[in-house]
């Protein structure tokens, strides 16, 4: 339902209280016409893990490690693994 609101001095509005806190994209789709809609915000530095490929590979870890539960290492086993690479 349409509602009318009025700009104030500052340049804001009000959406009302139950979207206090809330992060909203404002999109103008052209000069005075504005969408806005109700989100969650991605930072920069994490919007890699939203890919398709990242996804799947980390669905693909996750599922790799229900079926091989962690064990014991011997570091000198290990170190010797690795020496002889």
């Amino acid at each position: 339902m349409p509602t009318i609101k009025t700009v104030g001095n500052n340049g804001q509005i009000s959406l009302g209280k139950e979207y206090a806190g809330r992060t909203v994209l404002v999109d103008e789709v052209e000069p005075g016409v504005w969408i806005i809609k109700v989100g969650q915000f991605i930072p920069d530095s994490e919007r890699w893990l939203i890919d398709p490929k990242v996804q799947k590979d980390l669905d693909d870890a996750i599922e790799w490690s229900k079926n091989h539960p962690p064990a014991e290492t011997s570091l000198d086993d290990l170190e010797k693994r690795l020496r002889d690479e």
